[in-house]
Formats: structure tokens, C-alpha cells, sequence
């Protein structure tokens, strides 16, 4: 068959591009290896910025999002037994969501039902071929071939894609701690996200609904879920993210996992007519909550790039990955600034060099808590930078 894009991963990064294309009148079609039960299943990240829901807005896409999403004015930053707000619209005029990547993930799925998208999940062994030619083709291990004139690699970083781009290089940092992360089916004991210092490490408070929180406890890379029993995992909570006055309400937890922790930024997302976007190109640490906009901020500004080329001007295409990849590093050095500022750093194995470690770690935090301008930088960054 023939397409003028195909789209490789079912992720939101995919499944919004062919949103964005669809509407821009350029055929796709998007293959994924995993069965639809799978995508659907994935529990990832849960706050977008300013601009991602502008995004979503601006093309129908925000019904659920309006209905389900929960708008937040700021975050909490919490140390040394006090907590303290950052009002983001008060300071920048701007707010995040929170709203649950699964969510996102099924809503632009329906929408996909609903006007006949052509969508292919458990397509195995896809390999991308020609991408250095006009004449870029995708074969499938079923002996399908799909001529197309741009190939869109949105298929992670585990996929095919980045792997056929010659030379490409993958610059990562892997972090010396994981988050331990829960669902837990009890209401938010917050209104705003709390990100909490304590000397045995770093805990957050955010939540998926106004019935079902999200939490997470600082843990050690090699470190079981199974060592975890719930009621140890409430009693860290209540240790790291007390403060007096307040009370964490417990629940039943639903779901836990550890994560660890890396960043990775690859050196070009481009490779003749192939393109990359979301984590096939980069990965960010979860605390600054931007892995998933991040990738909304790839597909808006290529989609767009692609949309150009089908009407004859090349040139938005051309600057794709150095425009994304300029916006990727702001938001990766935003991310490895918050992860460092608000976790223990147990690797550093000198107890003298730990303490002036931690202690610095206040320093940042009073200096961000106590001038406005500081807390404008923290809340213009995670309120999104332009896309």
C-alpha cells in the first residue's frame, strides 16, 4: 500500500501526530508492535504543562481533558518540616494539569476509532528502509510494505528507529537512585503536587483524580518491590512528607513499581526522510514532570514541519531537530536541576562530603522558596517553555 506518512509507536506522541496530520489533510498510516490492551495499560506520567493542553484545545482533542483534568496554580516545596507554595499564576500566569498519560493515551485512541483512523497494533518485526531516498518504505514481519514519502519513528527508546540512523549517538546519564511510585484509592490529602526533601530521601505527592492519588518515595536502583509491603511504604510517606497540622490520608494501594531514574538525549532526530519524536529522541528524569510534554512539544512542531512539506516548503522540516533538540536541552537541564536539588545523595560515600551535600540541597531550596525571581524561573520552566 502506499501512504504519505507512517507512523512507528501508538504512544501519545504518535497517536497525537496523526491527530495533528489528519487534521492538516495528510494521509498516515501508524503501526505498533504491542496489542492494544498493552498501550492502553501503561501507567506513565500525569502532568501537563500550559502549552499541552493549549495543544490539545486547539484540536478538539480536550473533552475528557476538561472533564477529568485538574487544574493546579503551583507546586509545594517541602524541607526541613515546612512547606512552602509557589503560586505559578500569580508569578508566570500560567497553570498545569493533571491528567493521567493513560487517559491521554485512551481518549486520542476513541477519537482515532471514531473517524476510521488506520491504526495497526501487534504488527510485528516493522523495519523502516530507504530513509536516505524519496522513496522510504516500511515491511512488517506478515510481508506488508508501505511506500511513503516521511517515516516518523515515535516507537520509544527501545524501538527500530533510532537504531537505522548511522552514526547516531545516544548521550545518557543514569541516576544513583529510582522512585518507588503507588496508586493508592484514597482522595488527594493536597491541592497542590508536593515535592519533599527529608534526610531519608525524596517523596511526592501528586494524584491521578480527585479519588485516586499518586505518591512517591526516593529508593535505591537495585532495590525490590517486593521489599516494600504497603505498610512500610505508608509509613515513609508519613515520615517524609509530614509536616505538623496536616495529615496524609491512607488507602488501598492499587498499583506499585520502581522506576529508575536516567536521562538521554540523542544526537540528531533526523535521518533523511526519517524523523524521531518523544522518547525515541530523549528521556528526562520524572521529577520535573516533562517526558510526556516533551514529546507533545516534538509532534506540535513537527506535525506542523510535515504539514509544510506536503505544501511545498521544506524549510520547517529541515529545522526540525535542531528546534526540538534546542528545546529538549533547556528542559533537560530543568529536569537534572529539580532531581539533584530534591534527592538524597547517598552514592556520595565521604559522611562529610554527604552533609555539605545536603545541606548545600537547603541552600537551593531556601534561595528558591525565599526570592521571586528564583521562584518565576522554577515556574515558568515547569509550566512549560514555549513550543
Amino acid at each position: 500500500m502506499r501512504t504519505q506518512v507512517s507512523i512507528i509507536g501508538a504512544g501519545p506522541a504518535g497517536l497525537l501526530l496523526g491527530h495533528i496530520l489528519r487534521r492538516a489533510g495528510v494521509d498516515f498510516v501508524l503501526l505498533e508492535q504491542k496489542s492494544r490492551e498493552y498501550v492502553l495499560g501503561r501507567v506513565r506520567a500525569g502532568v501537563l504543562e500550559q502549552g499541552s493542553v493549549d495543544i490539545l484545545r486547539e484540536l478538539g482533542l480536550d473533552a475528557d481533558l476538561a472533564e477529568r483534568g485538574l487544574t493546579h496554580h503551583g507546586i509545594y516545596l517541602q524541607y526541613e518540616g515546612g512547606r512552602h507554595h509557589l503560586d505559578f499564576v500569580d508569578l508566570v500566569g500560567r497553570t498545569v494539569t493533571v491528567y493521567g498519560q493513560q487517559a491521554l493515551v485512551r481518549h486520542l485512541l476513541a477519537e482515532h476509532d471514531r473517524v476510521g483512523s488506520d491504526i495497526r497494533f501487534e504488527t510485528a518485526g516493522v523495519v523502516p528502509h530507504g530513509l536516505d531516498t524519496d522513496a522510504p518504505f516500511v515491511t512488517t514481519d506478515a510481508g506488508e510494505r508501505i511506500d511513503c514519502e516521511i517515516v516518523v519513528g515515535a516507537d520509544g527508546y527501545h524501538g527500530v528507529c533510532r537504531p537505522a540512523i548511522p552514526g547516531i549517538q545516544a548521550l545518557e546519564r543514569n541516576y544513583p537512585y529510582a522512585w518507588l511510585g503507588i496508586l493508592a484509592d484514597v482522595a488527594p490529602s493536597t491541592d497542590d503536587l508536593i515535592y519533599a526533601l527529608h534526610p531519608e530521601g525524596f517523596a511526592m505527592h501528586s494524584m491521578r483524580s480527585r479519588e485516586v492519588s499518586r505518591l512517591y518515595l526516593q529508593v535505591d536502583p537495585d532495590e525490590s518491590v517486593d521489599d516494600w509491603s504497603d505498610a512500610r511504604i505508608w509509613e515513609a510517606l508519613q515520615t517524609r512528607l509530614g509536616v505538623p497540622g496536616w495529615t496524609l490520608t491512607e488507602g488501598a494501594i492499587t498499583e506499585k513499581s520502581i522506576t529508575p531514574m536516567r536521562s538521554f538525549v540523542a544526537s540528531t532526530l533526523e535521518y533523511g526522510r526519517l524523523f524521531l519524536a518523544g522518547d525515541a529522541g530523549h528521556i528526562v528524569p520524572p521529577t520535573g514532570a516533562k517526558g510526556l510534554n516533551s514529546a507533545i512539544a516534538d509532534v506540535a512542531l513537527l506535525g506542523r514541519a510535515v504539514a509544510a512539506h506536503f505544501d511545498g516548503d521544506d524549510a520547517p522540516l529541515k529545522r526540525y531537530s535542531a528546534s526540538a533538540l534546542a528545546r529538549q536541552w533547556k528542559v533537560q537541564q530543568f529536569s537534572q536541576w529539580m532531581t539533584e536539588m530534591l534527592h538524597v545523595h547517598r552514592e556520595v560515600a565521604d559522611p562529610s562530603a554527604r552533609a555539605f551535600r545536603y545541606r548545600s540541597q537547603l541552600g537551593q531550596l531556601a534561595y528558591t522558596t525565599g526570592s521571586r525571581n528564583a521562584q518565576a524561573a522554577l515556574a515558568e520552566q515547569y509550566a512549560g517553555l514555549p513550543f
